[in-house]
């Protein structure tokens, strides 16, 4: 029987959550399209962008920084470094989380594109045997969500570094709109959850590894009342363009594939959630493409039907340094399946606490993609 594809993007029916309207279009174009009218581009999105961008320099007056930018080597967040010190002006202070797992390619672009920019780095390195141990537990879980720790990570990572220099504005690099929004139930994180899956099965004590506490995301917002903004949201964004400006400007180079800048986050989408929970999340960049009519449904299509671009020896290097022999790691791929549900989290706090949070969105103190996602009842 044929898979029943929205006729404007390429989701089909095995997305999480999905529903069709008489059009044929699914709900995650309807929720893209409502974040269209919130967020424009063109003379209006210029006008936001721009306001926020005085904003950011008032709140700085006085201090050595304007803004804090996460950044990971890969393209939007080099870029964004980029337009908000070289275009706008504004005095920045890039931060990372560095898990151990990044690839030479994201080390040397980081590196390029800030010494060229003046801008400094602030950086949490976790201890290696430490993180490694993380991700054997997320493995031995059951669960889709390895990734959790190094989002979490980078998250505390920019709240520490603007609370320790006074900065009250958080630039993230996403963009709905070559990213798409991911759905609920491909993708869970928070700090307990985190917690719960260490303590049943990690083996090295957490030390060093910058966990997000709600009671300490609660005080970074209402008590440091640092916003968060998504300056893409506001500009006509060409991915392809932006990747030659970065080249020819600081010789930034790609890595061939939207996450592939970390090797383990490179082994994540292209090996693990495709093999093992048949979860290929190109579809969301290829869907975000075909909103845009920057492709084709039908190239998109012929695009899904070719394997992820894999680094050659990588499952090998993983399995390796993780410790796993062929069997136990055969093993732990095909293990019964185990959800976020089954541990301890956050979210029935998130779901209560939805009136809350929607007041946060509306103050700019956590994205709106947060709200829609995990304070909504599942």
């Amino acid at each position: 029987m044929a898979k029943h594809i929205c006729s404007r993007c390429i989701y089909d029916e095995k997305v999480p959550n999905i529903s069709f309207d008489g059009e044929g279009v699914c709900n995650y174009c309807r929720q893209i399209d409502g974040l269209e009218q919130e967020y424009p581009t063109g003379v209006d999105g210029a006008a936001r962008l721009q306001q926020l961008v005085d904003d950011m320099k008032a709140a700085g007056r006085g201090k050595k920084y304007d803004a804090i930018i996460g950044v990971s080597g890969g393209c939007d967040s080099s870029y964004l470094v980029h337009q908000m010190k070289e275009v706008h002006g504004l005095r920045l202070l890039a931060a990372h989380f560095d898990n151990t797992w990044n690839s030479t390619i994201a080390t040397e672009n980081i590196h390029n594109v800030l010494e060229k920019l003046g801008v400094d780095l602030f950086t949490i390195v976790v201890d290696n045997k430490e993180y490694d141990d993380l991700y054997r537990s997320f493995f031995k879980a059951g669960v889709k969500d390895l990734e959790t720790p190094t989002d979490i990570g980078l998250a505390t990572t920019l709240y520490k570094a603007a609370e320790k220099f006074g900065i009250k504005y958080m630039i993230e690099g996403h963009s709905f709109r070559t990213e798409g929004v991911a759905p609920l139930g491909w993708i869970y994180m928070d700090g307990k959850y985190i917690q719960s899956v260490h303590q049943q099965f990690g083996k090295v004590p957490m030390k060093t590894f910058p966990n997000l506490w709600l009671r300490d995301q609660l005080k970074w917002m209402l008590f440091g009342g640092i916003k968060k903004i998504r300056p893409l949201y506001f500009m006509d964004y060409d991915k392809e363009a932006a990747k030659s400006l970065l080249t020819e400007k600081y010789g930034w180079q790609w890595y061939g594939g939207h996450h592939l800048e970390n090797r383990f986050t490179a082994f994540y989408h292209s090996h693990f959630l495709p093999t093992r929970w048949d979860i290929d999340f190109r579809i969301a960049g290829y869907s975000a493409y075909c909103r845009n009519g920057w492709m084709t449904r039908e190239e998109a299509l012929r695009l899904m039907d070719e394997p992820p671009h894999i680094e050659a020896g990588l499952v090998d290097f993983v399995k390796k340094r993780l410790g796993f022999s062929d069997d136990e790691f055969r093993q732990l791929m095909t293990m019964p399946k185990k959800t976020y549900r089954d541990y301890r989290t956050y979210k029935k706090t998130f779901e209560r606490m939805r009136p809350f949070f929607w007041l946060m969105y509306k103050m700019d103190l956590i994205p709106k993609s947060f709200y829609m996602k995990y304070t909504a009842k599942s």
